[in-house]
């Protein structure tokens, strides 16, 4: 016979009544919920990642400028030491030369007889200046002897105050070179963060970022197009009231040389200016590579220096420095040649290239390039120095 027992419930949730599966169902079906909801919002959101992206290049940026001053430094440091070095080789020979003489004159008067050996003592001691206050022994000594003695103090002295220099410009040599190792470690440091984030976009967020930097383009294009117009304008309102002057001049004839002079000036500091924008146009295309002064790559000081060496003016090497060795224009008076800074620490400079563009080496990861002044918004413009 058949039994009509009904079979036991296997699994996970056997024996376990009606309401009570239900809570346990809905329960679990609610943590997952939340940890699907709670995934997502611990990772950064695209515009995040992008500002920390260019918050790590800008950073890596000013350690590259940081860098580069270290580096100038260093260097200079060095060559000043090298030419201490020399100068204490060289007081050292002389020094010897004179303790030889005074050997010499104490030897032929200890042979003779005529000194008494404390004149010996004092001819060869390490310091004879120690000895001057005694008046009957300076009595025994001859006007060469006296020179002899004299020329080995002033020997001495010197070569001592050299040596003295010299220990003092290797401890800074020694702490521009660690200034030099620390800056270097950052911009790397920096640099890795920038790459590990990108790196960790998805196919889908990398794409969103590239339109989101296109519309940024987009914009900063637009805005120095409008300067180019303002520009143009400003030329052509120019031209024309140079125009009327000189047809007054003609008609009038007694100041037909007025101004040349200054004309004459700006004439030789647009044609610099043009020069520098020459340089740097050929660079386009090179790379972008920290502490880079070329040929075949650039940091951006580095793409600013040369450009402007090429138009005949030498500029400092980094932009703390640029930024000071010209005078300051507005921008809406930018011309050719004029050196575009950005940011609130000058970390950044481009050569202005006219219509509101420049020609800059960005960023590592990319190469020279012209682009529009506003690229980074307009408030990121730090100034415009006219060089020459």
């Amino acid at each position: 016979m058949a039994s009509h027992r009904k079979p036991r419930p296997t699994g996970l949730f056997a024996g376990i009544r009606t309401p009570a599966l239900a809570t346990v169902a809905l329960t679990s079906v609610a943590l997952l919920a939340q940890t699907a909801q709670a995934a997502p919002s611990d990772r950064p959101g695209l515009e995040e990642v992008q500002k920390k992206v260019d918050d790590l290049y800008r950073e890596a940026e000013a350690a590259t400028e940081k860098y580069n001053s270290a580096k100038e430094k260093s260097e200079q440091q060095r060559e000043e030491l090298d030419e201490l070095l020399d100068e204490v080789a060289e007081r050292t020979e002389e020094l010897n030369e004179a303790r030889e003489r005074l050997g010499s004159y104490a030897a032929a008067q200890y042979r003779s007889g005529t000194a008494l050996p404390d004149t010996a003592t004092f001819l060869l001691a390490d310091a004879p200046q120690d000895y001057f206050d005694q008046a009957q022994l300076m009595d025994r000594l001859t006007g060469r002897q006296k020179e002899a003695v004299d020329e080995f103090v002033e020997r001495q002295a010197a070569t001592t105050e050299k040596r003295r220099e010299a220990t003092e410009s290797l401890e800074t040599l020694s702490s521009s070179e660690e200034d030099l190792r620390t800056s270097k470690a950052t911009v790397q440091e920096k640099l890795t963060d920038a790459r590990k984030l990108l790196a960790e976009l998805t196919a889908e967020e990398k794409a969103r970022l590239a339109e989101i930097e296109r519309r940024k383009e987009e914009e900063a294009r637009r805005k120095a197009e409008e300067l180019a117009r303002q520009e143009t304008a400003e030329e052509k309102a120019r031209q024309e009231a140079l125009a009327e002057q000189e047809a007054g001049e003609a008609t009038g004839g007694s100041d037909a040389g007025t101004g040349s002079g200054a004309g004459g000036t700006t004439d030789a500091s647009a044609a610099q200016g043009q020069k520098a924008v020459a340089f740097a146009e050929a660079q386009i295309g090179r790379p972008y590579v920290w502490g880079a002064t070329g040929p075949d790559s650039y940091d951006c000081s580095g793409l600013t220096q040369a450009a402007w060496k090429a138009a005949g003016v030498d500029l400092p090497r980094t932009t703390y420095d640029q930024v000071n060795a010209g005078t300051t224009v507005p921008v809406s008076e930018a011309e050719p040649g004029d050196l575009v800074f950005f940011y609130d620490d000058v970390t950044h400079v481009g050569v202005y290239a006219g219509g509101g563009m420049m020609i800059h080496a960005p960023k590592p990861g990319t190469y020279v390039r012209e682009e529009s002044i506003y690229y980074d918004g307009e408030g990121s413009i730090h100034s415009i120095v006219r060089p020459a």
